[in-house]
C-alpha cells in the first residue's frame, strides 16, 4: 500500500513538472507572437502612410484595425504616432488605444 502511495505521489509530481514546462513554452511562444505581430502592425502603418503619400493602392482600414485586434495594438499605436498616420480618424484615434487597454487588462487578468 505504501509503495502505491509513493508511486502516485511521484507520478503527480512528474505530471505537474511536465505541465509547468508546457506552460512556460506557451508563454514564450506568446511573447514571440506578440513581438512579431507588433512589428508587422508598425510596418503596415508605415507602408500605408507611404502609399497614401504616393497616391497608390492602400491597405484597407479593416486590416489595419484587425492587426491591432489580434495583438498588434502597441505596434499600431506606435506606427500611428511615428508616421503621423490615421491620427485624425476617430475609429483609429479611439479604437486602437481601447484595443490596447482591453489587451493589457486581459493580460493582467491572465497573469
Amino acid at each position: 500500500c505504501l509503495a502505491e502511495s509513493l508511486f502516485q505521489t511521484r507520478f503527480i509530481a512528474c505530471l505537474a513538472e511536465e505541465l509547468e514546462s508546457w506552460i512556460k513554452m506557451l508563454e514564450n511562444m506568446l511573447v514571440v507572437y506578440l513581438v512579431l505581430v507588433n512589428i508587422a502592425a508598425f510596418g503596415m502603418y508605415g507602408m500605408d502612410k507611404q502609399k497614401a503619400i504616393r497616391k497608390q493602392w492602400r491597405i484597407p482600414e479593416a486590416q489595419l484595425l484587425a492587426v491591432a485586434a489580434i495583438g498588434g495594438s502597441a505596434g499600431a499605436l506606435l506606427g500611428m504616432q511615428f508616421f503621423h498616420h490615421k491620427t485624425r480618424k476617430w475609429k483609429f484615434r479611439l479604437g486602437v488605444p481601447l484595443i490596447l487597454a482591453a489587451q493589457l487588462i486581459l493580460w493582467r487578468v491572465l497573469q
